[in-house]
């Protein structure tokens, strides 16, 4: 979805009194929505980390229990990764700018392209869920066997989860100079 399309979709869902609002702020209200949207957007993402880091470490101490130390290292380092991305998610800028800010204001383009963004991002999520729930199962069925290259495809999507993130940040504020 274009950011015009995105706009004019929170556009429509807007009441008089916030048409009325964007009238005497200058499309303020519109660019408060966006940031809100974003906000629980990126709150769903963050709990639904959460959760992947409780199954994963459920996952961790099956292994523990069943004596897999061979791949302990790996089972930390998914854990460490998780928590990373999962703070970088929570604490991710969202769009505000101060009044006398020297870099410049954040327009109603920019909100709805990050918006368009994390709509995205979300996607990958699902991925890395996806991948989980197959450890999560194979835990169960005690099939350890797959572990190890269940452990490289996870740890490979949360680091391109996290590059996007970094692109995610750069395309905020792109240096215009």
């Amino acid at each position: 979805m274009s950011e015009r399309e995105t706009i004019e979709k929170v556009k429509n869902k807007q009441g008089i009194l916030d048409r009325i609002q964007n009238f005497f702020t200058l499309g303020y209200g519109t660019k408060e929505d966006l940031r809100e949207l974003d906000k629980k957007l990126r709150d769903l993402i963050y709990e639904d980390f959460r959760d992947l880091r409780h199954k994963w470490e459920d996952i961790y101490m099956e292994a523990l229990n069943q004596n897999i130390s061979n791949n302990g290292p790996k089972f930390k380092k998914i854990i460490q990764l998780l928590d990373r991305v999962m703070e970088k998610v929570r604490h991710a800028d969202y769009g505000y700018a101060g009044l006398m800010d020297r870099k410049g204001h954040i327009r109603e383009e920019e909100l709805a392209r990050v918006l368009n963004f994390d709509q995205a991002l979300s996607n990958n999520v699902e991925n890395i869920r996806q991948i989980m729930t197959q450890t999560y199962n194979n835990m169960e069925d005690e099939n350890w066997a797959t572990i190890s290259a269940e452990i490289k495809k996870i740890k490979s999507l949360l680091m391109n989860f996290e590059d996007k993130l970094q692109q995610r940040k750069e395309s905020f504020r792109p240096m215009d100079i």
